[in-house]
């Protein structure tokens, strides 16, 4: 049995080796956890010595450590959570992708880490998060940037990614793990999809593999009604009101290749509740920007936010 060993602050050299960055050393980074509630804690990589300007959410099975390449092009002060059921927090208080109860979660972790925040920057489920939070705490959220998301993704739109997540609940051997990850990520360099695994799987005392967010699948609450996996899509178009009473600044920033979960119709429904939104497209990235074009995605950040 080969043991794989894992050092989360040893990698940020790949990243950065990959998309061409200045690397002058290992950047300050720390992981800190906040009190949500009686035994439960969210954890997060708090970036930076400063008062952090940005706090981001990733996506849903997707973990803080999505943003590194991110982090690292923007080189300021900055807060990456782990989502409740995700990465190094734990479980949600009604499963992983309750919105309401994740919002007053996050909320009270941004409190926390990063209470003067000029920007939520939110990806798919953490951009629904995002929006929640705006409706639950208004007040530390200055700025919205929702990544390839709104309320319009559907079940039918992320199939494809559901299809992924609600794989096998184990792997053998980390090499079966890569390979299924390669397979839904063909565009993604192994290295990048190597690095990401580390970050977002556990290897057990058998050897085996887990990913994080498994550990809390039998939680869910639609979980015992299909073995131990999600089962349907929430219905979260119920999302748009709280869109159409967002009074800050809002940034899409929208995938265009075809594995993008956003469509010309979620466009448009967003410009008609929110005429000011500003809307950007990658052409180069499908649904996970942060991955696909994170050195663009930091430039839009940045021109969005300091604008």
């Amino acid at each position: 049995m080969e043991r794989i060993p894992y050092d989360e602050f040893s990698m940020f050299h790949e990243n950065a080796e990959e998309f061409g960055l200045p690397y002058a050393g290992p950047p300050t980074v720390r992981r800190e956890t906040v009190e949500v509630g009686p035994g439960r804690r969210l954890s997060a990589l708090v970036w930076g010595d400063g008062d952090p300007e940005l706090v981001f959410l990733h996506g849903g099975a997707q973990n803080a450590h999505t943003w590194d390449t991110v982090a690292l092009a923007l080189d300021r002060p900055l807060v990456a959570l782990d989502l409740p059921g995700h990465g190094h927090s734990d479980g949600g208080r009604n499963g992983s992708i309750d919105l309401r109860a994740n919002a007053e979660d996050v909320a009270i972790a941004i409190r926390a880490l990063a209470p003067n925040a000029r920007a939520v920057i939110g990806m798919s489920l953490g951009g629904r998060t995002t929006i929640a939070i705006d409706k639950h705490a208004p007040e530390l959220v200055r700025k919205i940037v929702l990544v390839d998301v709104t309320p319009g993704v559907n079940q039918s739109k992320s199939s494809n990614i559901a299809a992924f997540i609600n794989g096998p609940e184990s792997f053998d051997s980390f090499d079966d793990l890569l390979a299924r990850t390669i397979e839904y990520n063909p565009t993604r360099a192994k290295s990048s999809l190597r690095r990401g695994i580390l970050h977002n799987a556990q290897q057990r005392d058998d050897g085996s593999w887990v990913w994080r967010h498994q550990r809390f699948r039998v939680f869910e609450p639609t979980a015992s009604a299909a073995g131990g996996k999600a089962a349907g899509h929430p219905n979260f178009g119920l999302l748009w009101d709280s869109v159409s009473r967002i009074q800050v600044p809002l940034l899409l920033a929208r995938g265009m290749r075809e594995q993008s979960v956003v469509d010309d119709d979620d466009e448009v429904e967003l410009l008609r509740r929110l005429p000011n939104a500003r809307v950007e497209h990658f052409e180069g990235a499908g649904h996970s920007l942060q991955g696909d074009t994170p050195i663009e995605l930091a430039e839009s950040i940045a021109q969005f936010v300091d604008g």
